[in-house]
This record gives structure tokens, C-alpha cells and sequence, in this order.
């Protein structure tokens, strides 16, 4: 990190925990012009991860993540019987895939507090034979989880919530997932539904019924998700098919096949960078992001334009010019990862951000409607706090030490504020490591 721009405060005794440190983040002194291309995709290289899994042959992952989310998901799918030959450096992982038959009979899966990992997980546990605990972190175990257990238990998997709460503890007794027809809800998490598309080429049925139909009872949340699923699948190999809404879905169990497979930079990370234009009146160009991206978070780039800045698409990537912003009322439940980056462009536009439809995210690493509302007011902002979202009116602001909540994109987005703002303290910045350990390198080389 350059010296003077981003400064460690390193545990003032012997006896106290480095997740006690912070990091200040000093205001730039120009409009940043900067080029950047962030770490792979955490939801495409998941996604990936359980596709190559479940293939027959051996697939390879280009671009993959490197973080304490992916690390979760490859050490559990090991644990089930998957070999996976992971290279850092050259940001690869060799699947061997078992051919959607799960090799081992019994596991006990730590997943830490990733709802990618223990959702999709549960749902592949249930192709097995055998007993599968799943757990993690006090957070993760107060995560809704019940809506896919319903599903599963339907279709005839003894699955339980271990605690009785509907969350996490899991323990799956499965026997072979059978499935034609099933309907589950996923109005908390759009993740219940991928995890079961996920399982479905792999599962038994007749062999006069080769397509399986899962119908969404309710409302869905985070569409973009479920289509980034969707499209994954397909390129292992799957036969997925669905209605504009994404309310009905049509799979074959044909199973999945082994693949070259290249993943995108994370858009939900390149959010950072784009806000970080709007907000310094810069332009920072993402490298690796199209417009035609698989990641629905590109449309944050939208709520900028709308805020006033220009968006340049290109065929190898997309920049963000700022300009002066104004404050929008925005619906963001098929972007809700980026609620906490448009929140703190927020401080700095010319009247009231409205953000709504995200009450959802009261469920995630942390409250993140409560969080944010805590922590922008810290700021002096005035925040109003709502059922599905906030309203946030920009007031003089000031520096203040953030706290984060074991959540990584309290600490991304909330270090925005700093580039402006004299101060600005983020407590626990290693949060940052469950999906962009270099984050603070990449924000600061945005100044050279």
C-alpha cells in the first residue's frame, strides 16, 4: 500500500486480537483516472464450483476467486469425496467431478458464514447416501435456511434444522434426491432456489419424465441471481429453461458435463470502484465487465447515471465518469449486494436517495438495513430506517470510526466515505478477506 494514503493501527497490547485493528482511509486529492480489474466473481466461481463438482470429467476454472467464501466451498465439496487442485498464483481450480454420484457417506461440513456454501451444499448433500451435518458461524446459524429444507423434506429427504430454528445447524439423511415436480418459496433468499436447480440435472426420477419442472411459490428476490444460475448450468452442460419472471423453470436430468470455464471479474466488487468514481468526480474503467455481463450487478451502473454521472460501455469493460449527484429513489432488489455502495454515494448528491424493495437483506452477514442506518449517522447523515430499506439526506458529514459487523461490504462500501471525508475509521478490515482480500491494496492503487 502507498504510505500516507492507507494506514494500519496495529493492537495496542499483546493480550488483544488483530481483528481488533482498523484502517483509516485517507481523502484523495484529485478526481481518481484509474483502470482496475477486481478478483473473480465469489457467486460465479460457487456456482462453477458445484457444476464442475457434479460433471463427469475434469473441468478447469479461470479467473477463480481466491477468498474465505470460495476456500468454504472447495475445503466442504473436498470433504465430500471432490478432488479439487486449487493454484492461487495463476488463479485456477482442476475439478474432478464425480459424475453427479457424491462419493462420500457421512461429512461434517464447517462452512463459516457463506449462504452460498450452505445452502447449495445442503441441497447436494441430499444427492447422496448417507449422513451430512452442515454448520458455522453464530451468525451463519441464525440465517433462514427453512424454506429449502421444506422443499427438500417434500421431496422426501430427511433433513432437519438442527437447533429447530430454521437455520443452520443442518443434517441431511439422504438416500438419492428424487424429483419431477417441486415447488419451493424464495422470498428471503434467492440462493434456496439456485441451490435446488443446482442439485436438479443430477437427480433420479423416470426415464419417461427425463425434464423436471420447480415452480416459485410467492415472490422472488435477487432474479439476476437465479438467471446467473441459470446460465452457469448451461454452460456445464445443463438443459435449463424458464418464464420471463424466472417463476417456472423446466431442467433436464441429463446431468453435467466438464468444462473450460472462464470467470468474470466480480461485479459486485467492481461497484466499489465505480462509486469511487462517482464520488471523487473521477473515472475508474473495470476491466473484464460488459454490459452483457451474467452478473445482474452491472446495473448499479445505472443508478449512477441516473445520480448524474456517464457510463461508457465497451466490448472489455465499462467506466464510470462522476459528475455532480443528485438523490434517487430507487428500487434495488435485483442489485440489493450494492444497497450499501449506493447508500454512501448517497452522502454526497444534492437531495434525499430513497433505496426500497430490500428487506431481504436484514438477513445477511449482518442487518445490513439496521448496519447502515447505524453507521451513516455516524457519519451525520440523516438516516431513516425503513421496514424494506432507508432514506438517506445528505447533512455535513464528518469522520467517525465505522464498525462492521463481521460483514465484508459494510467495510468496502463504508470505506468509500473516506475518500472525501477526513477520518474515516473502518474497525476489522480483514472482514474483507470472505470475498476481496486485497480489497484495501486495490482502493488505495486507485491514487497511482
Amino acid at each position: 500500500m502507498a504510505a500516507g494514503n492507507v494506514s494500519y493501527f496495529e493492537p495496542a497490547g499483546p493480550d488483544e486480537l488483530i481483528v481488533s485493528s482498523s484502517i483509516e482511509i485517507h481523502p484523495v486529492t484529485a478526481p481518481l483516472n484509474a483502470t482496475i480489474r477486481p478478483s473473480g466473481s465469489k457467486s460465479l466461481t460457487n456456482r462453477a464450483l458445484v457444476c464442475a463438482a457434479l460433471a463427469s470429467g475434469t473441468s478447469v476454472l479461470r479467473g477463480a476467486l481466491e477468498s474465505d467464501d470460495t476456500q468454504v466451498m472447495i475445503q466442504s465439496l473436498g470433504a465430500l469425496g471432490i478432488a479439487i487442485k486449487h493454484d492461487p498464483a495463476a488463479q485456477t481450480m482442476a475439478v474432478a467431478g464425480c459424475g453427479g454420484k457424491i462419493p462420500a457417506t457421512s461429512a461434517n461440513l464447517y462452512i463459516a458464514n457463506s449462504g452460498t456454501t450452505v445452502r447449495f451444499l445442503t441441497a447436494v448433500a441430499a444427492l447422496g447416501h448417507g449422513r451430512f451435518r452442515l454448520h458455522g458461524t453464530p451468525r451463519m446459524h441464525e440465517r433462514p435456511i427453512k424454506d429449502l429444507l421444506d422443499t427438500l423434506a417434500q421431496l422426501g429427504i430427511d433433513v432437519r434444522s438442527e437447533a429447530a430454528t430454521g437455520c443452520p445447524p443442518v443434517v441431511v439423511r439422504a438416500n438419492g434426491l428424487r424429483m419431477s415436480k417441486a415447488t419451493i418459496r424464495s422470498g428471503v433468499s434467492s440462493q434456496f432456489l439456485s441451490a435446488l436447480m443446482l442439485a436438479a440435472p443430477c437427480t433420479l426420477g423416470p426415464a419417461d419424465r427425463p425434464m423436471i419442472t420447480i415452480e416459485i411459490a410467492g415472490p422472488l428476490v435477487s432474479k439476476p441471481y437465479v438467471e446467473m444460475t441459470a446460465a452457469v448450468m448451461r454452460a456445464f452442460g445443463a438443459q435449463v429453461t424458464h418464464d420471463a419472471d424466472c417463476k417456472a423453470f423446466e431442467i433436464s436430468r441429463s446431468g453435467y458435463r466438464a468444462q473450460d470455464y472462464a470467470i468474470e471479474p466480480d461485479a459486485s466488487a467492481a461497484s466499489y470502484f465505480w462509486a469511487a468514481a462517482a464520488i471523487t468526480h473521477g473515472r475508474v474503467r473495470v476491466d473484464g465487465i460488459s454490459a452483457q455481463s451474467t452478473q445482474g450487478d452491472v446495473a448499479f451502473c445505472q443508478c449512477l447515471k441516473r445520480m448524474g454521472c456517464s457510463v461508457l460501455y465497451e466490448p472489455t469493460g465499462i467506466a464510470i465518469e462522476g459528475g455532480p449527484l443528485v438523490g434517487i429513489d430507487v428500487d434495488m432488489n435485483a442489485i440489493s449486494d450494492t444497497v450499501q455502495t449506493l447508500a454512501v454515494v448517497a452522502l454526497f448528491a444534492e437531495g434525499p436517495t430513497t433505496i426500497r424493495g430490500v428487506a431481504h437483506i436484514r438477513h445477511k452477514e449482518t442487518d445490513r438495513i439496521a448496519a447502515l442506518v447505524r453507521e451513516l449517522r455516524k457519519l451525520g447523515a440523516q438516516v431513516d430506517e425503513q421496514v424494506d430499506g432507508l432514506r438517506i439526506v445528505p447533512k455535513r458529514l464528518h469522520g467517525a470510526t465505522i464498525d462492521t459487523y463481521d460483514d465484508h461490504r459494510m467495510a468496502m462500501s463504508m470505506s468509500l466515505a473516506g475518500l472525501k471525508i477526513p477520518g474515516v475509521v473502518i474497525n476489522d478490515p480483514q472482514c474483507t478477506a470472505k470475498t476481496y482480500p486485497r480489497f484495501f491494496d486495490d482502493l488505495d492503487g486507485l491514487r497511482s
